[in-house]
């Protein structure tokens, strides 16, 4: 009884100094009123911008360039759980292949695992990796392929010789080409069921026709029917080479150690100069305003994207338009935090019940870019739902404050950092950033970038993006109430282009 009595009292005598001392940090900033909620009593109502350095001081990433033009960078973190994941990324993706051979980078990714000269079949490539206690993947995607081992540290240099046997010396045997026929076709049926997966095929076929990047990653039935080994060879031989070629391992890994056996390992790519920009400049990606409709009376709820041309990786809008998408936000009805999200527009579609989940997204390509809203709403909602899509997107122009773009900047660094969680992250981050942006970014300095964007970056940025600009549109489900493509072009006009438009139209310039 005692004990507790002297808890009790230490307790009373903390509370004061406690309150003290949360208050302290807040009285410079908005006093809540008596009527602010409860939640707010002992913080701020206004977003600050933390100071992130003491985390960001990861062990810096190191770089080599061998004589044939290949890379590799490997970063030691974490190296404490004596685990590390490598692997090779290559510039090379869906948007590189010949025209009628859309879906060879899909299915050579998955030719890959099927044998080797030294490893006959795909039973002993299994069999060694699972001795191993390691996981080999791999991946396609509109600009790259990547293949990457999760590994014990000390099987490094197996993983590495595994990966390097795999590119260079891959058996394409007739009959494990017609079984993986089928074996992609069935992928396709699987993705076919992934609306979200669905609606950005779509999207991107509007947003880019009559171009590779508008094209899917798995390509057309037909030619998965008809992909021969000719073209699997012809897609290596082209594009995997040296200068498109990074390897890049992280955790605990030694970079000297990793550089020699690369030198060793790595030796029979074609080094051919010509890089993914020259190819990318030679046939630059256009965006066009289009749309791709697909009624379907049976599904309950419409799934809708509604995106502008985005930044490349590279272009110094790229940053703001994440910082845009951030502020747009995402929102799910299961989750139900609808009135008490940072996004205005998730408050406007939860207090007026118009859809079942908003997401917008950004996605950066090397010369171009898409970014938007994806939405899934019941079908009469659709009119109403568009109207305050549109109008936000307007908004973001003119009438963007400091304070949610503050909640936006904290929110999209939070969301970089837990998107580095363990050493496959790591090591596929510096792999993308390598082939992106010819180096790997400090954290630091990408904080430093989205930190420097303030209200009046996002505006100038959204004018830039959105006002007065073409709309690409991808709707599945029962779209009656859908307005037309014509309808969501001129909602992109601000106030001023409107009265332009009306009063002015013969002599605007």
């Amino acid at each position: 009884m005692a004990a507790l009595a002297s808890a009790a009292r230490l307790r009373r005598r903390l509370l004061p100094y406690l309150n003290r001392l949360l208050h302290s940090a807040s009285t410079t900033a908005v006093s809540p009123s008596p009527s602010t909620s409860r939640f707010l009593r002992h913080a701020s109502p206004v977003p600050r911008t933390p100071d992130h350095s003491p985390y960001l001081r990861f062990p810096a990433a190191r770089v080599s360039t061998l004589p044939s033009g290949l890379r590799v960078v490997t970063q030691a973190y974490p190296a404490a759980t004596r685990m590390a994941s490598v692997g090779v990324w290559v510039d090379a993706g869906s948007r590189f292949e010949l025209p009628g051979t859309n879906g060879t980078a899909h299915f050579l990714e998955h030719m890959a695992f099927k044998g080797t000269r030294r490893r006959p079949n795909a039973q002993a490539l299994e069999v060694e990796i699972e001795d191993m206690g390691a996981r080999l993947n791999a991946y396609t995607s509109r600009e790259q392929t990547t293949f990457f081992a999760d590994v014990q540290a000390r099987h490094v240099p197996a993983a590495l010789d595994v990966l390097s046997d795999i590119l260079q010396h891959p058996r394409f045997p007739e009959n494990a080409i017609q079984r993986e026929r089928g074996v992609i076709l069935r992928e396709m049926e699987e993705v076919q069921g992934m609306m979200e997966e669905v609606i950005f095929d779509h999207l991107h076929a509007a947003a880019f026709q009559g171009h590779p990047l508008g094209d899917t990653i798995l390509g057309p039935e037909e030619n998965i029917r008809s992909i021969s080994k000719k073209d699997l060879e012809q897609y290596i031989s082209t594009h995997y080479t040296c200068p498109r070629m990074v390897v890049s391992a992280a955790g605990s890994v030694s970079h000297d150690e990793v550089v020699d056996q690369v030198k060793e390992l790595f030796t029979e790519f074609s080094t051919d100069p010509t890089t993914a920009d020259q190819l990318v400049e030679a046939n630059p990606a256009i965006f066009t305003g289009s749309e791709v409709r697909v009624e379907n009376a049976e599904l309950p709820l419409a799934h809708v994207a509604i995106a502008f041309k985005g930044a490349s990786w590279t272009d110094p809008s790229s940053i703001p338009l994440m910082v845009i998408q951030s502020i747009l936000g995402s929102w799910y009805r299961s989750i139900g935090v609808g009135n008490c999200s940072g996004s205005s527009l998730a408050r406007g579609i939860s207090n007026a019940n118009l859809a079942e989940s908003l997401m917008a997204f950004n996605t950066n390509y090397r010369d171009t870019g898409i970014f938007g809203i994806y939405t899934i709403a019941p079908p009469d909602t659709l009119h109403d739902l568009s109207r305050l899509i549109m109008a936000e997107f307007r908004r973001l122009a003119s009438q963007v404050s400091e304070t949610e773009v503050a909640r936006a900047r904290n929110q999209l660094k939070s969301a970089l950092l837990l998107h580095m969680d363990g050493s496959t992250a790591v090591s596929e981050n510096n792999g993308r950033q390598m082939l992106t942006y010819g180096r790997v970014m400090p954290f630091l300095e990408l904080f430093a970038r989205i930190d420097a964007v303030d209200c009046a970056t996002v505006m100038e940025t959204a004018k830039e993006y959105i006002i007065d600009k073409d709309v690409a549109l991808a709707g599945v489900g029962q779209l009656t109430n859908l307005p037309e493509l014509s309808w969501f072009r001129w909602e992109t006009c601000s106030d001023d282009d409107f009265t332009r438009r009306i009063f002015f139209f013969g002599n605007a310039k």
